[in-house]
């Protein structure tokens, strides 16, 4: 067999994409060298373009594909993103070079989430080998690559969703997005997440009046009224859920005033709100109001949630979990434990992405499945190669056993 999964080309792959820059806005070089990759190998692979016209003016780019037996059965969905944050400082390692130390492969998206999209590249790659050709395989597999993950909106997948793309939104049962979930949870591989914390960005603006500061007393203090409004929000018990833990408001931004002798008349405080199930803009706003109201401020104050530019999307991101006893999520669980020979652990992830919007918002069953690895976002970024490996394998045989014939 050609394309098989083994360590020296799950490495070789995995050194080729981070040697690609790609930080999320500039993803045009990477989705040509994967679309290519990919086709070089058998599998079907397009390129698919998107346009943002009202607040980044980004033109995208994701390579998508689809294997369709034409026999009735299940339709699993793969999914990754081939961007990365912005370079930092900090490195002691070559950020583009795939250098190797032991197990770790160090590199910008090694394990966020470059090692993920390996995995999947080379699962596509053998099962159109082992099945596409001869047709021995039922259902479908789609599988979508997609472009800024790591911006603020997560367009590449938004544009999917709202183009239609292989119609997962009503064709797909189950999906896999191979994040980096022992990564990111901390929890030992092999780690399944079964689902996430969602969340909103919103801006509490207030608006006050000057005065010069030697009379404070003649004017209203916007800094004053926004810090007892934190102060009053911090005070709300969080929202419990007993998967995903609780939901974390944090002030990310506070600013206003400025002038030289003068009462701050204008405040802003920023704060992402990561939410837990049953959650919404409503139900933030009510706890804003509330802390509001206690603060007892004098200023004039409104609340301002950020807004996706794309049709459909409120600017948030659903949380989500998926029924543990669902009969695909046990066939990957037995994978696991076949390949690694041990049982999957169990977490749920506490922070964002694309996979909101596939579980969360389409409510596809999501899990994700990703290596171990450390420094996410965060200088000498690494990847532990050996639980790299097995994640391919592990999403190799899954698909294959669950669409054999």
């Amino acid at each position: 067999m050609v394309n098989e999964i083994t360590r020296s080309s799950f490495e070789e792959l995995l050194r080729q994409l981070i040697a690609v820059k790609s930080p999320y806005f500039h993803e045009d070089e990477v989705m040509d060298f994967v679309n290519e990759w990919l086709k070089e190998r058998g599998v079907p692979a397009q390129i698919h373009t998107f346009f943002e016209p009202k607040e980044t003016k980004f033109h995208g780019k994701n390579v998508i594909g689809i294997m369709d037996s034409g026999k009735p059965g299940p339709v699993i969905y793969l999914g990754g993103h081939l961007d990365t944050v912005q370079l930092c400082n900090g490195w002691t390692k070559p950020p583009y070079e795939g250098v190797i130390e032991g197990d770790d492969m160090y590199g910008v998206g090694a394990l966020d989430m470059k090692s993920g999209c390996a995995a999947i590249m080379l699962t596509l790659a053998k099962f159109a080998e082992e099945h596409l050709k001869e047709g021995s395989f039922r259902g479908k597999l789609i599988y979508h690559l997609v472009s800024d993950e790591e911006g603020p909106y997560g367009l590449g997948t938004v544009y999917i969703i709202n183009d239609k793309i292989h119609n997962i939104q009503e064709e797909a049962d189950f999906a896999i997005i191979a994040e980096p979930s022992a990564g990111f949870t901390r929890v030992p591989h092999p780690c399944l997440c079964l689902g996430a914390r969602g969340g909103y960005n919103y801006t509490i603006k207030v608006h006050g009046k000057s005065a010069h500061a030697a009379t404070p007393e003649l004017g209203i203090n916007a800094m004053v009224d926004a810090s007892a409004i934190v102060s009053e929000l911090e005070k709300i018990p969080p929202e419990e859920d007993e998967k995903l833990g609780h939901s974390t408001p944090c002030v990310i931004r506070m600013n206003g005033g400025g002038a030289a002798c003068s009462v701050p008349d204008y405040a802003e405080v920023e704060i992402f709100h990561h939410t837990v199930r049953g959650e919404t803009q409503e139900t933030i706003r009510k706890r804003v109001d509330k802390a509001i109201e206690a603060a007892k401020v004098r200023s004039k104050v409104e609340v301002v949630f950020r807004q996706s530019p794309a049709e459909g999307f409120d600017g948030g991101f659903d949380a989500y979990c998926i029924d543990e006893d669902g009969e695909l999520l046990k066939k990957l669980e037995d994978t696991v434990f076949r390949v690694c020979g041990r049982p999957a652990n169990k977490a749920y992830f506490q922070s964002i992405g694309d996979f909101n919007h596939i579980g969360g918002k389409l409510k596809i069953p999501t899990v994700l499945l990703g290596a171990e690895g450390e420094n996410f976002h965060s200088s000498d970024e690494r990847v532990d190669l050996k639980s790299a490996l097995e994640v391919a394998h592990i999403i190799s045989e899954f698909v294959s056993d669950v669409l054999s014939d």
